[in-house]
């Protein structure tokens, strides 16, 4: 993953002004200490325990090592200091978070926990907690986690920064601590994905038809799915999918789930990505937990050559000027981004821009490390979003060597730190004046902790 400029600056730099945002730090820990649990704060009604504390602290020592151990435990009880503070003004405010949210979170934590330790008598060895009792911290710590962020939203949300004060907040950062930006390149594509034929389709159709009927017949829908599903997401979970909303999935298959009694199997189910069967586990309010079988249809071999001698085509006529890559893209390509000449967009963070990793997971054949700028690569082989095979071809528009940040050439990254800075300062403002008005009440262990963010 990239690491971007603002993550840096403001874990590096900007560790003595900017308030840390509460995160939400998982119960179990296979290297858990026990301790003597105890209040080592009130904030308002809420308490602070002990073992929070060193819960975080554990992590921090994996991570920095014991030095400094004191102050450690400080900075972490200030950001919970913080958290709690946000939600009080939360319960003051009856700002909303529903149950049905909490739950999908609990849900998901205590799957992975089972996941981890086998099995509920394994996890409470393991991690001193039963399930019941691990449920129950989830519940409250998730809650709390969801209505702070919702305050802190509520907070900072008409924060915005000029130009100008992205200029200034760049020249307050001491030089030699900017990082050093990865080399990038901005690309775009053209591709050629080849259509699927119809006895494909069938052939597909006919398979699902026969598990589906196999289902119906007795057989366990989640053994089938652990073979046949080609979704490597849910395949080795027995095609369980968990829980979701309406809007998380592609509106066929959500359709088509959500119209399931527990337990009912669906007619074969088309969408962009193959076609499925889905078996509805169970219904909680407006979620539902369900199942799929995947099976994504696949081009033919003598399609995929014919997609990638057209492309070599194609890339010929560019490079003699007969076409502009950009007029090729419009008119050949069958990506989305063809209407836009083909240029490449970073899902990550929305830019133009791919280091050396998002280069390969997004073109894991195409050299372009060692391509030139204007340069267009052979036709490769990738596998779009869907699953499906195609063939690409890639230009390297531009190639931006290794270097210092700097406002020219990383303008939206030190955007997003200077408005993240804002943000925190807000923040900051906001929790000095809710300690003036906030019974808050801290254990003797900690009476001698300086405070960087909470003044």
């Amino acid at each position: 993953m990239i690491m971007t400029l603002n993550r840096h600056i403001l874990n590096k730099v900007l560790a003595t002004c900017a308030v840390a945002a509460f995160v939400l730090t998982p119960v179990t820990t296979q290297s858990q200490e026990t301790v003597v649990d105890g209040v080592a704060a009130i904030v308002g009604k809420n308490i602070i325990k002990y073992s929070e504390i060193e819960r975080a602290y554990a992590q921090v020592r994996m991570r920095q090592g014991v030095a400094d151990a004191f102050n450690n435990r400080c900075a972490i009880l200030e950001n919970l200091i913080l958290s709690n503070l946000l939600v009080h003004k939360g319960e003051i405010d009856s700002v909303e978070v529903s149950d049905d949210e909490v739950n999908q979170y609990v849900d998901y934590y205590l799957k992975n926990d089972l996941r981890n330790y086998g099995t509920r008598e394994n996890l409470r060895e393991q991690t001193g907690f039963t399930y019941d009792e691990l449920k129950e911290q989830y519940q409250r710590m998730i809650h709390n986690s969801l209505l702070s962020r919702r305050v802190e939203y509520q907070i900072t949300e008409d924060v915005s920064v000029t130009p100008r004060e992205v200029t200034d907040f760049f020249n307050t950062l001491p030089q030699d601590s900017l990082p050093m930006m990865p080399e990038r390149y901005d690309l775009s594509e053209i591709v050629i994905e080849p259509q699927i034929s119809e006895t494909e389709r069938d052939r597909v159709r006919t398979q699902l038809a026969e598990l589906r009927e196999r289902v119906l017949k007795g057989e366990k829908f989640s053994m089938l799915a652990t073979l046949y599903s080609q979704d490597p997401g849910s395949a080795k979970k027995g095609g369980e999918l968990g829980f979701f909303s309406r809007g998380d999935m592609v509106g066929a298959f959500e359709s088509a789930a959500f119209a399931l009694k527990p337990g009912e199997v669906s007619p074969i189910v088309e969408t962009q990505y193959g076609f499925h069967i889905i078996q509805l586990i169970e219904r909680r309010g407006n979620t539902i937990n369900a199942r799929h079988i995947l099976i994504t249809p696949q081009v033919s071999p003598d399609d995929l050559l014919a997609a990638r001698m057209r492309l070599d085509s194609i890339a010929d006529q560019v490079r003699a000027g007969s076409i502009t890559f950009e007029d090729a893209a419009r008119k050949y390509s069958t990506a989305p981004n063809a209407k836009q000449g083909g240029t490449c967009v970073n899902s990550a963070d929305g830019s133009t821009h791919f280091d050396k990793q998002a280069v390969a997971e997004r073109f894991p054949a195409v050299p372009v490390q060692g391509m030139e700028e204007g340069q267009i690569s052979p036709a490769s082989i990738i596998k779009n979003d869907n699953g499906r095979q195609a063939y690409c071809i890639v230009r390297l528009n531009h190639k931006l060597a290794s270097h210092r940040a700097n406002l020219t050439d990383d303008y939206d990254n030190i955007y997003n730190a200077a408005l993240a800075d804002a943000k925190q300062r807000r923040l900051k403002q906001w929790a000095a004046k809710q300690m003036s008005i906030t019974y808050i009440h801290l254990s003797d262990d900690f009476k001698d902790c300086v405070f960087h963010n909470l003044q």
